[in-house]
């Protein structure tokens, strides 16, 4: 009996679900999930929304072919074990099921993977739509959570790893950790979007945002829904880095160097109401950035100008008053 029901997955989903494609993925989880050790919540819950990502809830389970160009140079990559002829191989091996398995090598790899476990299975190989056939069409997903050895980032709440082994990037990661946050909530009993009262109940910062130290504590209360889960070394609650802007890092200056040889940008050095020469700048301290130097230049400028319409507004005022009292007089 899976640990996950269709009514939880639906509930989880953003939209509305494909009915047939999501039975064909339970159906295969019901009869091995146990096998590939998925059955445990924590690790449905990275299954699950990593699936639903890839097939947009269920509504797709094959590649839609127009063919665009890079459909078209599908039928020569060798990599994926197709001939370098164009003889339709990109076609034929299209991907499939909700974890679109693409190319000739993966149909005969999950081939011999369902032999290698004891399961009677068509030849993929040479008939590459029975993937598509209960129960072969929700175990594709399994064969691709297995062979890459996804039950141990699971078991850390690792999503971002687990986006990598999967889809070789991190593309669509937001989506995923969105998704992951919503089946994690049905899950533990609350509404797919009320992460604040789940925050409020875990007496974290009620804020809303489904952060690293969120997803942390969800994954810990996924891993307490199964007794004495928590207590193997293998299982983490370490919190998972997002996919966020990196700031760029603001140097100190350096302790080593004086500070006329860092990048920061210097405030002039006055003495006496003026500025120290340029001449004597360089004798002192040696070459600077010229972007110091424009500081220092503009400055000057600055300093020199306003001394000198300050010293005429002044001389000025003092004709005007020589002239007041010549006229007093």
């Amino acid at each position: 009996m899976s640990a996950i029901t269709a009514q939880q997955v639906r509930a989880a989903a953003k939209g509305r679900v494909n009915e047939s494609n999501l039975a064909s993925v339970l159906v295969a989880l019901d009869r091995f999930g146990d096998r590939f050790g998925m059955d445990r919540p924590h690790r449905l819950a990275q299954y699950f929304a990593q699936l639903m990502h890839e097939s947009g809830d269920f509504r797709y389970d094959q590649e839609i072919w127009g063919p665009t160009p890079a459909q078209q140079r599908y039928d020569t990559r060798t990599d994926l074990g197709n001939t370098p002829e164009r003889d339709g191989d990109g076609h034929r091996y299209r991907g499939r099921t909700g974890m679109q398995l693409t190319g000739k090598y993966n149909y005969r790899q999950f081939r011999d993977w369902c032999r290698a476990a004891g399961l009677d299975c068509p030849d993929f190989v040479e008939d590459p739509d029975a993937v598509n056939t209960d129960p072969w069409e929700g175990l594709v997903p399994l064969f691709y959570w297995d062979t890459r050895g996804l039950n141990r980032w699971a078991d850390e709440g690792d999503a971002e790893t687990i986006t990598k082994k999967i889809n070789g990037g991190k593309n669509g990661l937001a989506d995923r950790f969105d998704r992951l946050a919503r089946i994690s909530l049905v899950l533990l009993g609350y509404r797919p979007d009320n992460i604040r009262q789940f925050q409020a109940d875990q007496r974290i910062d009620v804020d809303g945002d489904v952060g690293p130290k969120t997803r942390a504590v969800m994954h810990t209360a996924l891993v307490a829904l199964t007794p004495g889960e928590a207590a193997r070394p293998e299982v983490k609650a370490a919190p998972v880095t997002e996919e966020k802007p990196v700031p760029v890092p603001v140097t100190p200056p350096s302790l080593e160097k004086p500070w006329w040889q860092t990048k920061e940008v210097l405030t002039p050095v006055l003495t006496g109401g003026a500025l120290t020469s340029v001449g004597t700048f360089f004798e002192k301290f040696g070459s600077i950035p010229t972007e110091n130097l424009i500081v220092l230049v503009v400055a000057g400028i600055a300093i020199t100008v306003g001394t000198l319409l300050y010293l005429r507004h002044r001389d000025r005022q003092k004709v005007q008053a020589a002239a007041k009292q010549i006229g007093a007089a």
